[in-house]
């Protein structure tokens, strides 16, 4: 009895509102509405003027004439005085986020499948035709979708079932007798199975990327901890090292310090020592002056002269031969001789350091960085650099706290140094270059006329161990320096006593970028933008040191903080 309450509903319920039927009509193709659903359902098709049947899909033109079923409503009636009602239905109203039914009225149930051949939307009760009526079951059924309409062509209001390969796009049959006539054309289907095996292709890719990628990963991580552990130790056993060299200093320390204060305790009881005899021998001789003094006034004659060989012997005198006077000198030669091994093992620990700190800048990195582009991107590298007074030329005179150097005919006075250049009017910086490093050089004093030859400066970068007099000193005559020409209105580059052209615009600031590990020296005009002049690609087998010859003129290691 249930089955077949419930087959009446379903015979006797409107398939566009899901209520029993109310004015029922039938179409031709044999299905029932109520009277107010289908023509509703049929207003929003005026404008094609193609009406279909919302279960079977059946087109009619024109819009038929509906007449009233008065066996339907018989039967609908009588089924209400039997108390026979719609059946409730657990109704899921779609949202706004949600695809609506496009076959239900007033509010709208929620989309179960959407179909690509209709196209249209529908919920589970209004799709029921898809699975029922035969031609039907041929229709592509999907996921509920918002952009059905996208699927019907602008020009033609078609379902667009073919693609053209030519323009690239989705198109109607017709599309293929107009603007596409004689275009490479394909079903949609096909085309799809094709970009479909490419796709799949893709993913194949994509997924032995991952697995790549999850390789690299887990071998950078793998680095990362055997980089660190690297580290830690090198800290360990640095740590050690220098406690070490403070641990001998310290004892060293207190050597001498043990040391001074034995010979001072050595020759301040030697002093005391003498103190005591020669003021033992001052209390003796005060009494023997008084004994003399005494006798001098005894008046018996006789008397005097059998006392005077007694009272007058003299006790022999303390020997203060060693006594020197002289200046102060005593432990200065010790302080002197102290503050000499400061200097040298300043003088070991700088250049050692150099080396050492190369040895750090030199580890392989993990990953290496981008070579810089904009100006702001090599000032993140930019190094504060000063001038060496040790390998100064005399004719080369230091300013604004040694960063600046200017030609001069008066010869400077400066101490004999083996660092210093002797022939040409060079100087290095103090600093060695590792790493990545960037500075600027501006230039000035650039002459006119036949001066314009001779002036200008050489922007260089030099091992240490450069030869400081000669030929071989030249900055860019060797192969242990590289060298650019600045002059007012041309550039060269020197390097092996080679010399390379250099093309590009004038300008008085000169930047030159080093990546010391890459084995990348450039240098670049220093405008609003960085324009390369030259870069070298080579092996950095030592640190660097920034260097300037000054033909005339001044040459200044720019402030970039």
């Amino acid at each position: 009895m249930a089955q077949r309450d419930q087959l009446d509903r379903e015979t006797l319920s409107c398939a566009i509102c899901l209520d029993l039927l109310k004015d029922p009509v039938t179409t031709t193709c044999g299905h029932s509405y109520c009277m107010s659903c289908i023509k509703g359902f049929w207003d929003g098709e005026d404008q094609r003027k193609i009406y279909s049947c919302p279960q079977c899909r059946e087109a009619f033109t024109p819009r038929p004439v509906l007449k009233k079923n008065t066996m339907l409503a018989a039967l609908v009636e009588q089924l209400k005085k039997t108390g026979l009602q719609a059946a409730p239905t657990d109704h899921c109203y779609a949202g706004p986020e949600d695809v609506a039914c496009d076959v239900c009225t007033g509010r709208k149930l929620k989309a179960f499948k959407s179909c690509l051949t209709c196209p249209a939307s529908y919920c589970e009760n209004h799709l029921q035709p898809h699975y029922d009526a035969a031609p039907l079951k041929k229709h592509k059924l999907v996921d509920p979708s918002k952009k059905l309409q996208e699927n019907i062509c602008s020009h033609h209001d078609k379902v667009m079932e073919i693609f053209c390969r030519t323009d690239k796009k989705s198109i109607c049959y017709l599309c293929t007798m107009e603007d596409h006539k004689g275009h490479d054309t394909v079903p949609a289907a096909a085309e799809r199975t094709e970009r479909q095996r490419e796709l799949e292709v893709s993913r194949l890719n994509i997924q032995q990327r991952i697995q790549d990628r999850e390789k690299d990963v887990k071998l950078l991580q793998q680095e990362v901890e055997v980089f660190s552990r690297s580290a830690d130790k090198a800290v360990e056993d640095s740590e050690k090292i220098f406690t070490q060299l403070i641990r001998l200093l310290q004892k060293r320390s207190s050597d001498m310090k043990q040391q001074i204060r034995s010979q001072q305790e050595t020759e301040v009881s030697r002093v005391k020592e003498l103190q005591e005899k020669l003021q033992q021998e001052i209390t003796e001789l005060k009494t023997k002056d008084a004994e003399l003094k005494q006798l001098s006034h005894t008046e018996d004659h006789n008397q005097f002269l059998h006392n005077y060989p007694s009272v007058s012997q003299l006790s022999e005198p303390t020997d203060s031969s060693s006594i020197n006077i002289r200046p102060l000198r005593y432990f200065e030669d010790v302080t002197a001789a102290v503050s000499e091994l400061r200097d040298k093992l300043q003088d070991i620990l700088r250049d050692k350091w150099t080396n050492i700190s190369w040895s750090v800048t030199n580890v392989d990195v993990l990953l290496s960085e981008p070579e810089p582009k904009t100006r702001a991107e090599f000032l993140k590298y930019s190094r504060e650099i000063t001038l060496d007074p040790n390998t100064v030329n005399t004719q080369l005179l230091l300013s604004e706290g040694n960063r600046k150097v200017g030609y001069t005919m008066q010869q400077q006075i400066y101490s004999s140094h083996p660092d210093r250049f002797t022939d040409k009017c060079q100087v290095l910086s103090r600093e060695s270059l590792t790493g990545r490093c960037y500075w600027e050089v501006e230039w000035r004093g650039r002459g006119s006329g036949l001066m314009r030859y001779v002036s200008g400066v050489y922007v260089a970068v030099a091992y240490k161990n450069i030869s400081r007099a000669g030929d071989e000193s030249v900055f860019g005559r060797n192969d242990k320096s590289w060298s650019l020409r600045c002059y007012t209105d041309s550039y060269g580059f020197w390097f092996n006593n080679i010399k390379t052209p250099v093309s590009g615009p004038d300008s008085s600031r000169v930047g030159v970028y080093l990546d010391h590990k890459a084995g990348i020296l450039s240098f670049y005009r220093v405008s609003k933008t960085m324009t390369l002049l030259h870069r070298v690609q080579t092996t950095f087998t030592q640190p660097l040191y920034a260097g300037l010859w000054v033909v005339a003129g001044t040459a200044e290691l720019c402030k970039l903080k």
